[in-house]
């Protein structure tokens, strides 16, 4: 009990997270993200929804079709993602699947108290790409964080670091496997991949619970995967 207080105390003390600017920004963007609606997606039916959500060949038509929706991580995972690029001394981040940046907002915290470092994001909406970036400067964290604009699976292609700390996997479901594949030679041992709503990516789940691709992996919380890469 007495670490637990201190490591409470400290934490209070210097954390971007649960402090002005952020934490009122966060506030605002999770009562956001609850009161979006999109008319485009509700004219689909959900074995439709569904079907092109498992698409690798229509998952650009289908997450255009919804663009007004947040799609954000829960707060809980939010401050998941904060506490293991905290505990990790996190420097190099990848994140697939922007949106409106509640996740980005998150992981750059870290960043920020662990005294620096480097976010790359992916989006391919435009809108949401502008959006993000707003957030990001009035939550006083753009200097962190590189939002590359297009398909991951191009905009992952090249130049990332040569090796990644953590990987979030929040973007189409149906290419979490592929997204992996990309940085998976950069993933250092020890490296967190935590893949948001993955009960919807069974050949994903299949891949990193199997012990002989190299990694070690539990559900954790109600959607969430959480994988080391084992060294």
């Amino acid at each position: 009990m007495p670490l637990t207080l201190k490591f409470d105390t400290e934490l209070s003390m210097s954390n971007t997270l649960t402090t002005f600017p952020l934490n009122s920004l966060l506030k605002r963007l999770f009562a956001e993200a609850d009161a979006a609606t999109s008319p485009a997606i509700a004219g689909l039916s959900r074995a439709e929804q569904a079907r092109m959500m498992g698409s690798k060949t229509e998952y650009l038509t289908f997450y255009s079709l919804l663009k007004d929706l947040w799609l954000p991580v829960s707060q809980e995972t939010g401050t998941l993602l904060y506490m293991l690029a905290r505990s990790m001394k996190a420097r190099n981040v990848i994140e697939f699947g922007t949106s409106f940046g509640i996740s980005t907002l998150h992981l750059a915290a870290a960043l920020r108290d662990n005294g620096g470092g480097r976010l790359i994001s992916s989006e391919f909406e435009p809108s949401k790409v502008a959006r993000a970036r707003e957030h990001l400067v009035e939550g006083g964290l753009a200097d962190l964080v590189e939002i590359r604009e297009g398909d991951a699976l191009a905009t992952f292609a090249t130049d990332l670091p040569d090796t990644i700390d953590l990987l979030l996997l929040d973007g189409a479901k149906s290419l979490y496997s592929d997204v992996l594949t990309l940085v998976e030679s950069r993933l250092r041992p020890g490296a967190l991949i935590v893949a948001d709503n993955a009960d919807q990516s069974p050949d994903y789940v299949e891949r990193v619970r199997s012990l002989r691709n190299g990694y070690l992996s539990v559900p954790f919380g109600e959607d969430v995967e959480l994988s080391i890469r084992l060294g």
